[in-house]
């Protein structure tokens, strides 16, 4: 499909959505008809899903933006789905074809043809059974996909560079650009199977160490066409919980959410849309995640500032959470941070201790990135994919174990993620860059005392008061300064034990 009949679809439906709109707010109410809250929130969600997957990612990351769209637009993208009519297998032979051979039908004992086991915008999924009795799912790429996917991601970008111009400081806390470049970097996967399927082989490594966990083989890869091992069973969503045992699904949640865990929290690295269809379970068998197309990435810094956001909810500590999120992002020069630290203070009493059943964390974080962009607070653009994908799991894990306390878990794994921080902070390059940038903030602040007692001695010292207009740095008062030289005797200990525990 051309940019041009793109571009005339788009505008099409969008169309259809204002006409829809000027009906609700016409008539004899003289203004809104009861309930069109709800029924304009429905029109955009139907609208999403008929412009195709990229604008369905879009109205799912929205999902996690309390901050950006009304409480009833939340709940209704939620609803969000990837599912469409299944098209006839000749819209799909050419492309095997062309990516495995015109006798690619040779490769396989049998191939379902006529009833595809999943269907969406992007792809099709069918059952078949390679030669050797493996049986196997065969992704097969839509045609044009990628063509449409590149002129809708030119459009977002040109709306996206619109908008900043025209809402400035809205822009300054929410950088919509940021956030659409996010989304694309974790989507890229999904139009090129090849990179899909290097996510899965990083993930089966990952998900070795569970005895509850797995991620299907790769057989076959190519950019349009995925061949791996079927998974078992069916999506968690459903299963039926009576046919497992209490243990079994208490162990499924666990694993699930320690392997979540450690990748938010070590590796850096995360399935940014674990929703229930792509969680398959079966009696017996481990929990097997599916469609690594979509992968989050974090760098170690936005990695701890997470970790010390949920350490602070698990210890019921509003001002230290107020604090790692400030860190972690930027305080405009009109930011509230004190009232942004009594929001936080008022809203984790509520968070803490709460079991699955009653608890959404992802829901929660974008609850304080509601409250952050309200005070004038910009956060890293990352935080809305993390959002997703928290929800998207815990969602998911709620349909086997509702009673599972995401607390709980959290805390158990916590040995396990510092362990891993430890490693990556004592492993080579990285203890030596990270103990040099600890020296030199001693030596900074060590060589700005000597500038004020000589300042002092000289009589030349003066003291200008302004009122701060955001959190005070690390560095710039006596407490901070004291920390910086604790952490950075500590890291130093740590190091010295862990090279000495290794090599004994």
């Amino acid at each position: 499909m051309s940019r041009g009949r793109r571009l005339r679809r788009i505008i099409a439906v969008l169309s259809g959505l204002l006409a829809g709109e000027a009906g609700r707010t016409a008539g004899r109410y003289g203004g809104q008809r009861p309930g069109a809250v709800q029924l304009r929130a429905a029109a955009v969600r139907r609208a999403l899903e008929d412009l195709g997957p990229l604008y369905i990612k879009v109205g799912q990351m929205l999902s996690t933006r309390p901050d950006m769209v009304s409480a009833a637009m939340v709940e209704e993208l939620q609803k969000l789905h990837d599912r469409v009519e299944p098209k006839p297998f000749a819209d799909f032979e050419p492309v095997l074809a062309a990516e495995l051979g015109g006798g690619w039908a040779a490769g396989f004992l049998s191939f379902d043809s006529q009833h595809p086991i999943g269907t969406a915008s992007l792809a099709q999924v069918y059952r078949a059974v390679l030669t050797d009795g493996t049986p196997v799912a065969v992704k097969v790429q839509r045609q044009g996909v990628r063509e449409v996917m590149d002129a809708d991601m030119a459009l977002l970008n040109t709306l996206a560079r619109c908008a900043a111009r025209r809402a400035p400081r809205l822009n300054a806390v929410i950088d919509f650009e940021a956030m659409l470049a996010v989304l694309f970097d974790a989507m890229r996967p999904e139009l090129d199977f090849v990179l899909e399927a290097a996510n899965m082989k990083v993930a089966r490594k990952a998900a070795a160490g569970f005895k509850h966990i797995a991620v299907p083989e790769v057989i076959t890869a190519t950019p349009r066409v995925l061949v791996q091992t079927l998974a078992p069973g069916c999506s968690i969503r459903d299963a039926d919980p009576a046919a497992f045992t209490v243990q079994e699904r208490a162990d499924i949640g666990r694993d699930l959410l320690a392997f979540m865990y450690r990748g938010y929290f070590v590796d850096g690295w995360f399935h940014a849309d674990p929703h229930p269809g792509n969680i398959f379970v079966h009696p017996g068998k481990p929990a097997h995640v599916i469609d690594w197309g979509m992968v989050g990435r974090m760098d170690r810094s936005l990695s701890t500032h997470i970790l010390r956001v949920l350490v602070s909810v698990a210890q019921n500590d509003g001002t230290a959470l107020a604090q790692a999120w400030i860190e972690m992002g930027e305080a405009t020069p009109w930011a509230e941070v004190s009232g942004f630290s009594a929001d936080m203070v008022a809203l984790v009493p509520k968070v803490a201790a709460a079991s699955l059943e009653d608890l959404d964390f992802g829901l929660t974080l974008t609850a304080v990135l509601q409250h952050s962009t309200r005070r004038g607070i910009r956060t890293s653009p990352m935080i809305a994919v993390l959002g997703k994908s928290f929800a998207n799991i815990e969602g998911s894990i709620r349909h086997l174990s509702p009673e599972l306390s995401l607390l709980d878990v959290f805390e158990s794994e916590l040995p396990h993620i510092v362990e891993g921080h430890i490693r990556k902070f004592v492993s080579g390059p990285q203890a030596f860059h990270t103990l040099i940038e600890g020296i030199e903030g001693v030596l900074r602040m060590s060589q700005q005392l000597r500038s004020i007692v000589r300042d002092l001695a000289e009589h030349r010292l003066t003291v200008n008061v302004t009122r701060p207009h955001g959190p005070p740095a690390p560095w710039a008062t006596p407490r901070g300064a004291s920390h910086r030289l604790r952490d950075a005797a500590l890291l130093t200990m740590v190091i010295l034990w862990w090279r000495n525990h290794t090599t004994r």
